[in-house]
């Protein structure tokens, strides 16, 4: 019997050949700081797609120069981006992945020269810069420059765009109540506060109709934040405007302690899952075969999702496969060494 971790998944007219994500990371690795894929991106992705990994999440990826998160991250504000971004979709493609994109924007959390932006002008900690406070005009700038990501993106040729909606970036800091003190029609009350969001996913579905996700941070771990039960009723929401899958991860809003161990966040994405009705994607902490298998065939996520353990092995599908004594196809290149 075939792992259910080994079964497809199908969003939309897109079928994943297995439910095994490589989370998006920050390589930080743009050696020109000029926001454009270099060679090291196209082997650290591409090699993951020949290891079998059955959906491919390119980092954090920024919709203006301001929006990164340092000056070595990617970027999609400008066509030449873009063109890079055509070789690295096409080359994953060819070994069978699928792959999205990132969209992002770091907010107060940006460690790029210059002015930097956020809800309200509160720095993240001691050793930051206090961002300035966004006007109306620079908001509406910046959901025009999520839309236009994603065209370029859409042109790229990726399957899926996910939207970054967590770890105290920009929209992370307008959902929450720490971060964002405004008085006009972005702050305030929950609904105010998720209209920024609301507002670029509206632009987003005017150019893009392919499977849509959003990540959030699902608990600030802070009595005065947002907690779980807060972002099942965001969740809600997002399902409501179309969004087809929450990539559940939590923190990175504000300093906290958070209590670490193996599926420290699947509780929430169970819960969002089934309290919200909605797809999920479990981060965290994920290691083994077994451990990936349980959450999948307990219908605590539809989707795991990797980071560490992808770095260490790109090759980790083959790994969970032998821990299930599943078979699963390799690449014709090394079927001489795939099989124990």
């Amino acid at each position: 019997m075939t792992a259910k971790l080994f079964s497809p998944f199908t969003i939309k007219e897109l079928t994943l050949k297995n439910r095994i994500v490589m989370a998006p990371m920050c390589m930080y690795s743009c050696d020109k700081e000029d926001g454009t894929l270099t060679n090291f991106h196209l082997t650290h992705y591409v090699s993951r797609a020949v290891g079998q990994v059955g959906l491919i999440i390119v980092e954090a990826t920024a919709i203006t120069p301001q929006g990164r998160i340092s000056s070595r991250d990617l970027g999609i504000w400008n066509d030449e981006q873009a063109e890079g971004f055509k070789t690295l979709v096409k080359q994953v493609k060819e070994h069978g992945a699928k792959i999205g994109i990132q969209i992002a924007h770091a907010g107060r959390k940006a460690t790029v020269d210059g002015e930097i932006v956020a809800p309200s002008a509160i720095p993240f900690d001691e050793n930051s810069k206090t961002p300035k406070e966004m006007t109306k005009q620079e908001i509406h700038e910046s959901i025009e420059a999520f839309k236009q990501a994603v065209i370029r993106a859409k042109n790229a040729g990726f399957d899926v765009i996910e939207i970054h909606g967590a770890h105290g970036y920009l929209i992370n800091q307008f959902l929450s109540p720490l971060t964002n003190h405004r008085n006009d029609e972005y702050g305030g009350t929950p609904e105010n506060r998720y209209r920024f969001l609301k507002e670029v996913l509206e632009a987003v579905k005017t150019v893009w109709d392919g499977p849509l996700f959003v990540r959030v941070s699902a608990t600030d771990y802070d009595p005065e934040g947002l907690n779980v039960q807060d972002y099942v009723t965001i969740a809600s929401w997002l399902k409501a405007q179309g969004v087809d899958l929450i990539d559940v991860s939590s923190g990175g809003l504000v300093h906290a302690k958070i209590n670490v161990y193996p599926g420290y966040q699947v509780p929430l994405s169970d819960t969002i899952k089934h309290q919200a009705g909605i797809a999920t994607g479990a981060v965290g902490l994920i290691t083994s075969g077994l451990h990936a298998e349980e959450i999948v065939q307990s219908e605590r996520a539809d989707l795991v999702i990797l980071a560490r353990e992808l770095l260490r092995n790109p090759y980790w599908p083959r790994t969970a496969a032998a821990e299930l004594k599943t078979a699963i196809e390799s690449p014709t290149q090394y079927e001489r060494g795939w099989n124990f």
